[in-house]
């Protein structure tokens, strides 16, 4: 498997230096194509990079994708896959289609940054209004941890006061601060503090955002490197002592993860 991974990354690695300089391909989904609750994904298909059906997505091509696409290190897109696979309703499958992401509260959790929760009836599609919210705690230029902590925070205050059945899972729970910090990291510039253009034209166009000047991180994305810029969001929103456990139990639930 790791042999086949690496061909493909190889394979891929000409097509992504090649256009390096240039905007990448992209097209919207077709009307046979699916997509789901996470903009990235989505963005990756639009792009071409995985299949642009959004369906069957192996293991092999979202780790090499992830890889050249975001510099993602090997071990931190494995897991990534392997939690997105609990997803797919077979329970024997070695593949997932992005609108198995929308299943609700799995990966997929109340309080999104730019989606409605599930008791609305569409958390899959960008909205508008919701994002709006969100980008209106973005104040500066860049986006530091505690606004990208507070933006968080409204969300699940919104929701709350909004939704008689939110609910977020254990998992949802680490996944909705891993969101919050991976944009940051994805659309760096400076030290833990992203490009507000930059993280806005990806919510809302689901497409990278080259055309602004974003090029792919230099530094490979590990789960440390995740793990840091997390643990200073959950730092600076202040969490319930139930949180904190919670989020306690699922990184030593995890710990142990070996590709």
């Amino acid at each position: 498997m790791k042999s086949t991974a690496l061909l493909l990354a190889a394979s891929l690695s000409p097509a992504l230096a090649q256009v390096s300089s240039h905007p990448f391909p992209w097209s919207a989904p077709g009307p046979d194509d699916v997509r789901g609750p996470c903009p990235m994904l989505n963005t990756l298909a639009n792009h071409g990079f995985l299949p642009h059906d959004g369906k069957d997505l192996t293991e092999d091509r979202v780790v090499a994708v992830l890889n050249n696409s975001l510099n993602l290190a090997d071990e931190l897109s494995q897991f990534l896959f392997q939690e997105a696979l609990t997803t797919n309703p077979d329970p024997d499958a070695t593949t997932f289609s992005l609108n198995d992401l929308s299943r609700h509260n799995i990966l997929e959790h109340d309080a999104s940054l730019s989606r409605q929760d599930f008791y609305f009836g569409n958390n899959h599609d960008f909205n508008q209004t919701i994002f709006n919210e969100t980008r209106s705690y973005w104040t500066n230029p860049l986006i530091d941890v505690n606004a990208a902590a507070q933006a968080r925070i409204a969300r699940v205050n919104t929701s709350m006061a909004t939704n008689p059945t939110f609910s977020v899972s254990e998992t949802g729970l680490a996944f909705s601060y891993g969101e919050t910090a991976a944009y940051i990291i994805a659309f760096e510039e400076g030290s833990q503090t992203a490009n507000r253009s930059w993280v806005e034209y990806f919510f809302e166009h689901e497409r990278l955002p080259q055309q602004l000047g974003w090029t792919k991180p230099k530094e490979v994305i590990t789960s440390s490197v995740l793990q840091g810029v997390l643990l200073n969001i959950v730092n600076a929103s202040n969490p319930s002592a139930l949180e904190v456990a919670e989020l306690i139990d699922f990184v030593d639930l995890h710990a142990g993860y070996s590709p």
